[in-house]
């Protein structure tokens, strides 16, 4: 068996930034464990499986460690390679069910756009260690939605300087850490996401991320559309636009690497 994988970085227009993710296109459900045993392979924060079905395609996410239930930056990849590889004509919408329900793809010049729902955020008491582990004595905000926690602090130089204790936020019993902060330059706000316990100490960009960002910060800056930056040693660039109880985000994709899988 063969099966033709492509490595995309996502969220960004030049190779080797951005987050990369890597994508099979298949033609028939495959099994769990095989999907496991790729995305270990593979060892990229993701790497989506998608399957044909009646009116789109399945698609699932897959870290080295566990699945996830929403993942910006490997469907702004999968979208890039229907398109790339002639699986949907160049025009046409890119339809995904997945285990957040349907999201939509559609291409806009150079920009990915997608569809996801909003998952805003509400004030919450932080475990006890989270501020710690992050090297923070204080924050000015403390959230939490059904997926990560968000903590905004004074200044995008204090976001850049971070240096978690990734061992302490692997034991916090959510997905992920996002801290955020006011944009001081060209973007209205920037962050960066931690991810320890589901196997991604760092995550480069992540547009899950933004689907909490955008409801939080759309309301301080007076703005339904903002650009945001994810300060990681990549670094990526997410266009977001706040749609009722949806989120649009916008990213770009550019392919490093085709494969085939031999296992």
């Amino acid at each position: 068996m063969s099966v033709r994988i492509v490595q995309v970085d996502a969220f960004t227009d030049r190779p080797f930034a951005g987050n990369p993710a890597a994508v099979c296109v298949l033609t028939a459900p495959a099994s769990e464990e095989w999907m496991k045993n790729v995305a270990r392979e593979m060892n990229l924060s993701e790497t989506a499986f998608l399957v044909p079905r009646e009116d789109g395609f399945q698609l699932r996410w897959l870290t080295p460690a566990v699945e996830v239930d929403l993942c910006g930056h490997a469907t702004v990849a999968s979208a890039h390679v229907l398109w790339q590889d002639g699986h949907l004509p160049q025009g046409q919408q890119a339809r995904f069910h997945t285990r957040s329900g349907l999201l939509t793809a559609d291409r806009q010049g150079d920009w990915i756009e997608l569809n996801f729902p909003a998952k805003a955020v509400t004030p919450a008491d932080p475990p006890a260690d989270l501020l710690p582990a992050l090297g923070l004595k204080q924050a000015a905000f403390i959230g939490r939605n059904a997926f990560d926690y968000m903590v905004e602090v004074d200044s995008e130089a204090t976001v850049r300087a971070l240096d978690p204790d990734h061992s302490t936020l692997r034991k916090i019993p959510v997905r992920g850490i996002i801290v955020t902060a006011r944009g001081s330059g060209a973007f209205d706000f920037v962050s960066r996401f931690f991810a320890p316990g589901a196997g991604v100490d760092e995550d480069p960009v992540t547009g899950s991320a933004h689907v909490a960002l955008a409801p939080y910060w759309g309301p301080k800056l007076g703005k339904t559309s903002m650009t945001g930056f994810q300060a990681s040693a990549r670094g990526g660039v997410v266009k977001t636009r706040l749609a009722g109880d949806r989120v649009i985000l916008g990213g770009q994709a550019v392919t490093v690497m085709t494969a085939e899988l031999l296992a």
